[in-house]
């Protein structure tokens, strides 16, 4: 407890008892709700063979409805700054933990491909709201040490991403009352946890603007700014690629390795455990080295290693986890970056960027579906449906491994902008 005061300065509260217990509610509902936003997006790696299995789905309808759902998110990230000019962003935290848990339902009562779709569609929605709320608000309580804090926050995202997909791969192998336990009751389980972080947003006092409509930086301005643009290019390829992981490497191990779905979820939590880590440490490096330094090199470690383990082949599906020290600072480095050049326009520069990023996700997964089917099609008259198969899931994580390397290639132009100005952060 020593260390809040020094963040507590940065509210307008005094270090009193009462500032404390602000804060610290303030804090339980970031970190609270990175932990179930981890939750929520990472239990669909070991879902979707299941989903696939029953529903009878190609990799290209799988492609689709994860590009459905960053389609949602990319709506959500569209309105989300509004919301919270005009409720707050306090309503806006509470209205997206409510939406999920309506997801939830939803998705355990869905029978058939649209129905799921919605229902995918309505939980990313309150996903991408959740994501620009808690973003602003760590753009507003993390003045300080802004790389650091960022990277805390989102290494609560990584611990529950870690052991999401053994929790959902764990109850998919149970049985209550005689009854199987399958992938609708774990969403159902899994959403209604986001109960737990609107009791702390209902009692806790969160931040205002601390900008007047007159002192804020408007759109136009920051849409004029080179920056904004090289940020949206770094941002879409890196969540492509952090993000594609999630929905394609326990798909990619069962069948192209003929890998169990245990010990393919157990991967993604290796993935996720690296992941984690290196937003818990990396963070003061990202301070120290600078960010924009931070992403050319974490992004571009992450591209080779996934390279190396497409190369190398079942011997190597442990670099495909180790990829994830790479690519996890890159999305809260670029949160602080933005939070530290835009201090006055942090929610409007975070919602255009997001938008912009989601547009880039809805097509992103929709190329991985396509790409993953396109050569499967093809090969399979030549070496087979297994062959054409795993020839196909390859290329689709080549393009994975791109993206990752295409972050890093455009943070480079931003870094050279930002040093000839002497603005490099």
């Amino acid at each position: 407890m020593d260390t809040l005061p020094k963040e507590i300065s940065q509210t307008k509260a005094s270090p009193s008892v009462s500032s404390k217990r602000i804060y610290i509610l303030q804090l339980l509902t970031v970190f609270i709700g990175f932990l179930i936003f981890g939750f929520s997006e990472n239990i669909k790696g070991p879902a979707i063979p299941r989903i696939q299995l029953e529903l009878g789905l190609d990799e290209m309808r799988i492609g689709t409805l994860l590009s459905l759902n960053s389609l949602g998110y990319l709506l959500a990230c569209s309105f989300t700054a509004y919301l919270i000019r005009k409720i707050g962003i306090k309503a806006v935290c509470l209205l997206s933990f409510g939406s999920m848990v309506v997801s939830g339902v939803l998705i355990f009562l869905s029978r058939s491909y649209p129905a799921l779709s919605g229902s995918f569609f309505l939980m990313y929605i309150g996903n991408g709201m959740l994501e620009i709320g808690l973003a602003v608000l760590g753009a507003r309580i993390f003045v300080r040490n802004t790389g650091t804090m960022m990277n805390l926050s989102h290494f609560f995202y990584g611990l529950s991403s870690t052991v999401a997909p053994m929790i959902a791969s764990g109850l998919m192998t149970l049985t209550i009352g005689g009854r199987a336990i399958d992938w609708r009751d774990v969403y159902l389980l899994i959403l209604l946890l986001a109960v737990l972080p609107m009791i702390p947003a209902i009692a806790g006092k969160f931040p205002s603007g601390s900008h007047t409509e007159n002192d804020r930086i408007p759109l136009r301005t920051i849409a004029a700014d080179p920056v904004i643009w090289m940020l949206i290019a770094i941002l879409s390829f890196g969540v492509i690629s952090e993000m594609a992981v999630g929905g394609w490497l326990v798909n990619f191990l069962e069948k192209a390795y003929g890998w169990s779905g245990t010990a393919a979820a157990g991967m993604l939590s290796v993935f996720f455990l690296c992941f984690t880590f290196a937003r818990l440490f990396l963070g003061p490096v990202t301070d120290k080295i600078g960010f924009t330094l931070s992403v050319i090199v974490f992004s571009a470690l992450s591209g080779l290693l996934t390279f190396a383990a497409i190369a190398a082949g079942e011997p190597g599906a442990f670099l495909f986890a180790a990829a994830g020290i790479g690519i996890a600072p890159i999305y809260p480095t670029v949160m602080a970056l933005i939070a530290q050049r835009y201090r006055k326009g942090s929610d409007t520069a975070i919602t255009f960027i997001v938008t912009l990023m989601g547009v880039s996700s809805v097509i992103g997964n929709y190329l991985i579906g396509a790409i993953i089917t396109g050569i499967k099609d093809i090969v399979a008259s030549s070496r087979g449906a297994e062959g054409g198969l795993l020839l196909g899931l390859q290329a689709g994580y080549v393009f994975i491994g791109l993206c990752a390397l295409l972050c890093a290639l455009s943070a480079v132009p931003l870094y050279r902008y930002l040093k000839k100005r002497g603005e490099l952060l």
